[in-house]
């Protein structure tokens, strides 16, 4: 019955069927009984929040926080009981906090609304009521005929119904999808194909039949029935004919397709993983610290409660005469007492649980992250674009890197392919100015002209010219019509008015090379190919077409000569075409291709083969076979591909340069300096992505590369791996790579994960290549959750890069030229790969230690403020009564402490960040959470601890005093990098505390109740000894702190105090230890004394030296006058530095 109303309702659909319907132009059928299946909107969304779950689902995220779930529950107990404290107390500042936080949070995900709605704005064409319209995306329907034009991305999932090609075949490519640049050629069934016009197209009537949205992109099944004359023509449906949302229509003036997926159903939006909230390691420690700190507040709730009903035991403290309990006190009972007197010892002591903590670390986020995008070193001219921060959440999680995960086309390389060398018959040529010259020659040499390419040489170039599946856009829009005819642009031969499209960057790079040396690919027409050589014109029939497949690793074609007869030309790796080659100069040819490979180049041999006429026809009879036949057609072709490519005539080979982005090399030597590894993800062939890792300093020379590769059983894939850890483990090789394919990944993730993954971490780089995007995801995830849980950064610029961006602690896009996609779903952006280097060393680094002293010093200080109100409780009977007025307690942390850490935690550099790119290996120092482990809490906790003990004692010793300056004198004491901010805020606020004070106390004010601190703060400041008593607990509380740091710098210093101490300074300039603490901003130094008597008790310089306290120190500031760094950007590049500087 529930059901049965769900299914009126419209909430429960009354059959999910595997496969759906979709007709075209909505045309449904006219009987009542067909129900029309519903289908997502065309709208896409990556947004957390919307205007009516903003709120409620903000709230849920905000109050899963310890801290502000547990000052809610302080903020009711103190409404419900009667407590020391008002309720305004935890009230205004919960309110604060959470309002500032929702404000934060609320921009960035408008942000990302405002980029979802680009997108989901963006105008498209549709065919309706028998005429093209104008609309948006997100109103595009399932059944709707959709028009594409040139060099336009497709909206939605299609089906291609026809083009503006008499074929209606068009050319697309997947580059934001996949990763591959090639061309991929998609068709349309004949009876669609001629439907090239709207009316033809509303009259038509044709129902497509597919399986439900999945995410592979490779597969597509379905059927479409076309109805004409009454007669139902039924054609099947693969990938070849379906348009993926996200690729880019190439070569073709216009198409036409019938929307099947839409929105978040298209395949591109199923590779999207659900974006989550992401949480840093240092948010996740602040967690775990507060839980501590609710220990140790209950501990003392209890306590006082129960030393409380001690000390009450004995009747004279029990009622006291200036104390009568009431006949309702007297009856009431004592379990509610107690439990009532633990929530008011809760209540008192709840200030040691700093909820300012949260807001300023937001603050400080959300400010902090602007200086990414104003930083100018990841700024890029050319597409003048900055880096973009699109979630502050994560900055301190940029310094805790220790796996990169990269994308390789786009990310690491530009997608250009440039010839460089080519060997033909054992002579290395390369091109000079458009001319082929043999290695040695210059361009100026007698010798050195087109005219002497004959015989050899031409037929290589005629090879490379034709061999390929390489198409033509001419783009000329002001010809006759006679020049739509490719072969009418012959004669007058222009190569601005023609542009190629290949199956791959490599072919593309070829047939340009070839087109500038005098072998010119022209156009293909049917089956006819033309090339112009040396300006004659040469036409070739395309007999057969042996495309390229993994396991061959080559492609061939066999061509009809002009002057009858019949060759074959072949090209592809070394491996697969030098064992199959009979003549030619072999072994000259294979040591060229390996000087080209250790050049980084890519290589590819060339070979050719002529047939007589008896031989052609059994070739032909046999690839026809192979062709029609219904059952193992894939084995029959392989067998008749192999029988054909043999018996080569080696003719020589190529060596093409991919290029890589700039400084890409350095960038990942840097990386690896600095203890990152480096992964390379990426959906290429795996000789192309070889080739690149070794072009870009991912893969050495040096280095032993393992190979799991086309696994295909369990058992085949487990006996690979085992046999690469012995390997590792017996081989003297101190680096290993390792190269996996994504079928042999799937087989290694389903039940040999454990043995894959010590394969992996014993290898200092490793490649995945044929990588699906889920597969991505799947291998950073395995990473994330392995025992160490190391923290994982991904970087790649297409859509098919979106789900490992968003599965990996740290998502990166990349401002690349296909698409926004990566860029809308990462949490920081920037243009170029070499961006990263600073990304990291610099800005990860700066933004950890600053956030981590700040967690830390909210702690210590809430420590201090707090522990003295405890300890008082001994001194008033454990009455509740408060040490501090209700006024103290409500901007101790709102305005007397706050402002000096929110700077230093903007503006805090330990080094010049010029030093940080030039020593990666200090990125080390700050690894694994340091500077918030258990132990480095443990000593901000009983420093706290201690400091609150000197001065409560010391001010009941001496005289009443506070603990404002105790605070902002520790951050004092913690700041390296001072500015004319940090000496504002922190002697400011010292300042503002006595000001306010004078006013507070020193002015009747009509509108309090009760004034209990009238004129007490201006009668304490106007004794001598009071103001003593500030110097003296002063002095003794930061004194210890002092020694330990400059004994510590001293003994056991990090790498980073090595590099603060003595930068390219001779021993005689350096900066000592003691003064690294104590320099202001011009360079003076506030303890040089101290810091001499140190050094000469350490033995570091004799007494008396001159070198110990020379009158020019060291300037240890970096203002904006100064010359520290020439105003070279590049990564790693430094200029010399003056010994005078620090």
């Amino acid at each position: 019955m529930l059901r049965w109303i769900r299914q009126q309702l419209g909430f429960d659909p009354p059959h999910q069927s595997d496969t759906r319907t979709v007709y075209v132009a909505n045309r449904f059928p006219q009987n009542g009984h067909y129900i029309p299946q519903r289908f997502a909107d065309n709208r896409i969304i990556s947004s957390k929040y919307t205007v009516w779950n903003f709120v409620p689902k903000n709230m849920f995220e905000q109050f899963r926080r310890i801290a502000n779930f547990y000052f809610l529950i302080i903020f009711l107990v103190q409404l419900m009981i009667d407590t020391p404290t008002s309720p305004i107390t935890s009230g205004l500042p919960l309110f604060f906090v959470i309002t500032v936080t929702a404000i934060k949070q609320g921009y960035e995900d408008w942000l990302r609304h405002k980029a979802d709605n680009e997108v989901n704005g963006a105008p498209v064409f549709v065919v309706r009521s028998g005429s093209l319209v104008q609309t948006r995306s997100k109103n595009i329907r399932v059944g709707d005929i959709v028009r594409v034009a040139k060099d336009e991305t497709f909206p939605v999932d299609l089906v291609l119904l026809s083009s503006d090609r008499a074929d209606g075949t068009c050319h697309i490519t997947t580059a934001s999808l996949d990763g591959e640049t090639n061309l991929k050629t998609h068709f349309s069934v004949p009876e669609t194909s001629v439907c090239q016009s709207v009316s033809q197209l509303e009259a038509l009537q044709a129902v497509v039949e597919c399986q439900q949205p999945e995410a592979d992109l490779y597969r597509f099944v379905g059927r479409i029935t076309v109805i004409q004359h009454g007669e139902e023509i039924v054609r099947p449906l693969g990938p070849e004919n379906l348009l993926l949302r996200g690729a880019r229509l190439k070569n073709t003036k216009e198409i036409f397709g019938v929307a099947v997926y839409t929105g978040m159903e298209s395949k591109m939006a199923l590779n999207y993983k659900c974006k989550s909230q992401k949480r840093s390691a240092v948010e996740k420690s602040m967690n775990t610290f507060l839980i501590i700190y609710l220990v140790i507040l209950l501990f003392e709730a209890i306590l006082s409660t129960i030393l409380k009903y001690a000390w009450q035991a004995e009747e004279k403290w029990n009622e006291p005469f200036y104390n009568q309990k009431t006949e309702q006190e007297r009856n009431s009972s004592p379990i509610l007492k107690f439990i009532s007197d633990f929530l008011a010892f809760l209540v008192l002591y709840n200030f040691i649980i700093p909820i300012s903590l949260y807001v300023t670390v937001e603050m400080q986020k959300f400010l902090g992250s602007f200086f990414i995008g104003w930083d100018l070193d990841l700024y890029h001219e050319e597409s003048d674009q900055k880096a973009q921060v699109n979630t502050s959440d994560l900055n301190e999680e940029l310094g805790q890197v220790e796996y990169v995960f990269t994308d390789k086309t786009g990310t690491l390389t530009e997608n250009e392919m440039h010839f460089r060398e080519c060997s033909i018959k054992g002579t290395k040529y390369r091109e000079v100015n458009g001319k082929l010259l043999p290695e040695g020659m210059t361009d100026d040499s007698p010798d050195g002209s087109v005219a002497h390419l004959i015989g050899d040489e031409v037929l290589f170039l005629k090879a490379v010219s034709l061999c390929h599946t390489v198409q033509i856009s001419y783009d000329q829009p002001d010809l006759p019509l006679g020049a739509s005819d490719p072969f009418s642009h012959v004669n007058g031969f222009s190569s601005n008015h023609m542009e190629y499209y290949a199956s791959s960057p490599d072919e593309k790079a070829l047939v340009e090379a070839t087109k500038r040396i005098g072998v010119a690919f022209t156009g293909s027409r049917g089956e006819t190919m033309e090339i112009n050589t040396f300006g004659k014109l040469e036409k070739y029939k395309l007999l057969h077409l042996l495309e390229f497949d993994a396991n061959r690793r080559r492609m061939s074609v066999i061509l009809q000569t002009p002057s009858g007869g019949t060759v074959l030309f072949t090209k592809g790796a070394e491996s697969a075409i030098l064992p199959f080659a009979t003549s030619g100069e072999i072994e000259k040819t294979r040591l060229h291709v390996d000087e080209f490979a250790l050049k980084g180049l890519r290589t590819l041999v060339v070979a050719c083969r002529h047939f007589s006429p008896e031989e052609y026809m059994d070739v032909d009879k046999r690839l026809t076979a192979a062709r029609t036949a219904l059952q193992q057609r894939e084995e029959k072709l392989q067998e008749a591909f192999d029988f054909i490519e043999r018996d080569l005539q080696l003719l020589g080979a190529t060596a093409v340069e991919d290029k890589l982005q700039d400084k890409v090399q350095e960038t990942i030597e840097a990386l690896r300096l600095a203890g990152i590894k480096v992964w390379v993800l990426t959906g290429d062939k795996h000789e192309t992505a070889v080739s690149v890792s070794l072009s870009c300093g991912h893969f050495h020379r040096t280095m032993n590369i393992l190979e799991l590769l086309q696994q295909r059983s369990d058992n085949e894939c487990a006996e690979q791996l085992r046999r690469l850890a012995r390997r590792i483990k017996e081989d003297h090789v101190i680096q290993h790579g390792l190269v996996v394919d994504g079928a042999s990944l799937s087989l290694a993730l389903r039940e040999h994960e454990k043995l894959f993954m010590e394969v992996c971490k014993n290898c200092s780089a490793v490649l995945c290549c044929r990588m699906a995007p889920l597969q991505k995801a799947k291998v950073v995830r395995l990473l994330k959750t392995s025992p160490e849980k190391p923290i994982t950064l991904a970087i790649g610029d297409g859509a098919n890069d979106v789900s490992m961006i968003q599965e990996a602690h740290v998502g990166i896009g990349i401002m690349g030229k296909e698409g926004r996609q990566a860029v809308r779903n990462s949490d920081y952006a920037i243009a170029r790969f070499k961006f990263l280097a600073k990304l990291l060393l610099v800005h990860g680094h700066f933004y950890y230690i600053r956030i981590a002293t700040l967690v830390q010093y909210f702690f210590y200080k809430n420590v201090c403020f707090i522990t003295p109100q405890f300890l008082y409780q001994f001194f008033c009977l454990f009455s509740q009564q408060t040490l501090y007025d209700s006024v103290y307690l409500t901007l101790y942390n709102i305005c007397f402490t706050s402002l000096p850490i929110l700077v230093y935690s903007l503006f805090e550099q330990l080094v010049h960040p010029h030093v940080l790119q030039s020593k990666p290996c200090l990125y080390r120092d700050i690894r694994k959470n340091s500077l918030l482990s258990f132990r480095t809490f443990l000593y901000w906790t009983v420093l706290g601890f201690c400091h609150a003990f000197i001065f409560f004692f010391g001010s009941y010793i001496l005289m009443g005093e506070d603990t404002t300056l105790m605070g902002n004198g520790q951050i004092a004491l913690e700041t390296h990098f001072w500015t004319w901010m940090h000496h504002f805020v922190t002697w400011g606020s010292i300042a503002f505390y006595f000001i306010f004070s004078l006013f507070y106390g020193g002015i009747i004010w009509p509108f309090l109740h009760t004034q209990d601190m009238y004129f007490v703060f201006v009668q304490l400041l106007s004794s001598g000894s009071a103001w003593f008593a500030i110097i003296i607990i002063v002095i003794i509380c930061l004194s210890p702190d002092v020694f330990k740091k400059v004994l510590y710098r001293h003994l056991q210093p990090t790498s980073t105090q090595k590099s603060q101490q003595s930068l390219s300074a001779p021993p005689a300039q350096a900066l000592s230890c003691m003064e690294s603490l104590c320099c202001y901003q011009q360079g003076q130094s506030g303890c040089s004394r101290l810091a001499s008597l140190l050094d000469q008790m350490t033995g570091h310089c004799k007494a008396g030296a001159s070198n110990c306290h020379t009158s020019s120190r060291c300037n240890r500031s970096w203002s904006d006058t100064e010359t520290f760094y020439s105003n070279d950007r590049s990564i790693l590049t430094l200029s010399p530095i003056e010994g005078t500087r620090c």
